[in-house]
């Protein structure tokens, strides 16, 4: 939260590569900006952040800063070099610059040496000093939810809505304060992306708080662990996912042709209550096997009948 309050003798303008339109946004470069942000208004000190807009859009960016309404400039974390931060020398050329928390690459380079204070987390020379982000403020853990989502099955022809189920799903997504894992339940020996053995994918799903998935194996598979499932039928009329939801009892299931966000988040919200409970307890029926499958006839059906030859 920008730092709000009537212009004075002193106000900060907080930069970083954060703020640049072309620069990028870390976890690392935000949490040092938290970090510094706690120690200004214990010193209650004012000041105010500028936002790339390509990732903050509503914040303040450079194009709405004037540079009298400051009197110093403070640059956090990351690399000082490049003709970025050598631009907020120049426009910035009546404020007192001071960078924080940042690497030097290059001592002598026109980006390090145009700031009156470096207070740097590694340079040549001197002693690191731990990262901004190490003491940032804590924040709430967010839920952590496995993405599993298929583009493919094509013998569904005509019925497929895997592509409007997968784009709805993922702009909802996009939304949700949420911790985000893209997963596959493909194996690959090769690839390293990929898990190749099916533990390596039960160790992800046991370790989630909830997986949103159009797959079959992608609900089998987490209830399998007891993580909680929101389930999407991606074919019109419903098809494996739905009777494998059935089959199982797991009442958390979505058709495509009523898939919307209203709906979403009911499941949403169950998924991360109830369904915490339900889900552990179906974990439980799959590993006592008290419900006959496939497996358990197929023995029958192959061992010769009496009588026959």
């Amino acid at each position: 939260m920008d730092g709000r309050g009537r212009p004075g003798p002193r106000r900060v303008l907080l930069t970083g590569w954060f703020s640049f339109r072309d620069g990028e946004a870390t976890a690392g470069d935000v949490l040092a900006l938290r970090r510094v942000e706690e120690v200004l208004r214990g010193a209650g000190m004012a000041y105010d952040v500028v936002w790339s807009p390509g990732f903050r859009p509503e914040a303040l960016h450079f194009d709405d800063v004037r540079p009298g309404d400051h009197s110093h400039l403070v640059f956090v974390c990351g690399p000082l070099h490049g003709p970025q931060v050598e631009e907020l020398h120049r426009r910035f050329a009546h404020c007192v610059r001071i960078a924080v928390g940042t690497s030097v690459i290059d001592p002598d380079g026109a980006a390090v040496t145009g700031f009156h204070r470096v207070l740097a987390r590694d340079a040549p020379g001197s002693e690191p000093s731990e990262d901004l982000a190490a003491r940032a403020p804590a924040v709430p853990a967010r839920p952590v939810v496995g993405v599993i989502l298929t583009h493919g099955q094509q013998e569904y022809a005509g019925q497929r809505r895997h592509g409007q189920v997968a784009e709805l799903v993922t702009r909802w997504l996009a939304g949700k304060d949420c911790a985000r894992l893209e997963l596959e339940t493909r194996l690959d020996t090769r690839d390293w992306h990929l898990s190749a053995t099916p533990a390596q994918v039960q160790s992800v799903l046991a370790r989630l708080d909830l997986v949103v998935t159009d797959r079959l194996h992608g609900l089998v598979l987490a209830l399998r662990v007891g993580t909680p499932v929101l389930a999407i039928d991606p074919v019109a009329g419903g098809a494996k996912v739905t009777a494998q939801a059935r089959a199982c009892g797991w009442p958390a299931l979505l058709a495509a042709e009523r898939l919307d966000a209203r709906r979403l988040e009911r499941w949403w919200d169950w998924c991360l209550t109830s369904g915490r409970v339900a889900a552990r307890q179906m974990r439980d029926v799959f590993r006592e096997g008290r419900v006959p499958d496939g497996a358990d006839r197929l023995v029958e059906v192959l061992a010769p009948r009496a009588g026959a030859g």
